[in-house]
């Protein structure tokens, strides 16, 4: 039998797995939606990670949180970042709106390893609260569309973009190995005028080129981040500037050129950048 230990919430106590970081929020999503087995991709998880640590930075520069916490919610959320924790993680897409239970998971995972880190107790939300600490300036509503940008936008870098420039070179080296095979086009099942097979592949080529460029030119968007905005784009509990200062945390975490949303309203209710 799987040892477990007692976690709390505004519901009362849960009982919740003893070697796992996530809490009770995170155990009542596992409970009431028990739908499908699509789980929240890796890539947003890690964004969640990059917000975390960001926020934790911000939150120690503008001395609300003190250096012990702080230092060790980085600490945690750098794990988050980096993978080691990805087994923390067990939500599937099915959850409630703003994905407001994959936040506190991310909260709950960042507050009991920093706790861990500090020799605390795992689940005693002290000296490290999910709420108060990890979440400190943010809701829902601003973090999960950032880390739905975040997400894109390193999978864009990492995964999407290397992909496409790999198919275009070696689609542009088929043009050269076709050339002079001439074939017969075809046209509603019958053959039609003459090409050659360089020519055709060049078209394909040429295809992936463009998307390459639509992928590159939509990134000045996806680039622009909601945090900050907190629950309704007013930017109500957090700091003057905290978007901004937030913003340039990820982009030096990231390497990506990440900047405070414009508009948080347009930012939090619009997914037109996707």
């Amino acid at each position: 039998m799987t040892e477990t230990r007692t976690e709390t919430d505004s519901f009362g106590p849960l009982e919740v797995p003893a070697d796992r970081y996530w809490g009770a929020q995170t155990q009542r999503s596992l409970i009431n939606f028990p739908i499908g087995w699509e789980k929240q991709p890796t890539a947003i998880v890690r964004a969640l990670g990059v917000i975390k640590q960001a926020c934790a930075q911000a939150n120690k520069a503008a001395g609300r949180l003190p250096d012990y916490i702080a230092d060790a919610m980085i600490r945690a959320a750098s794990e988050v970042v980096s993978g080691q924790l990805d087994d923390h993680f067990p939500l599937v897409v099915w959850q409630t709106g703003s994905g407001t239970q994959s936040n506190m998971n991310a909260n709950e995972v960042v507050s009991n390893r920093a706790i861990e880190i500090l020799g605390g107790e795992m689940g005693s939300k002290s000296p490290v609260h999910p709420n108060d600490h990890v979440n400190m300036g943010q809701s829902s509503n601003d973090t999960f569309p950032t880390a739905m940008h975040v997400a894109t936008a390193m999978t864009a870098r990492d995964v999407t973009l290397p992909g496409l420039k790999k198919l275009h070179v070696a689609l542009e080296a088929k043009v050269k190995e076709f050339d002079g095979i001439i074939k017969i086009g075809r046209t509603h099942t019958m053959d039609a005028t003459p090409l050659t097979l360089a020519q055709e592949f060049s078209g394909y080529a040429h295809q992936v080129a463009k998307s390459i460029e639509r992928v590159e030119a939509a990134l000045g968007d996806i680039y622009e981040l909601a945090q900050g905005g907190t629950a309704v784009g007013t930017g109500l509990n957090s700091p003057k500037g905290w978007g901004e200062e937030v913003a340039a945390n990820m982009a030096k975490i990231t390497g990506l050129p990440f900047v405070t949303a414009p508009n948080k309203f347009e930012a939090l209710a619009a997914h037109d950048a996707m």
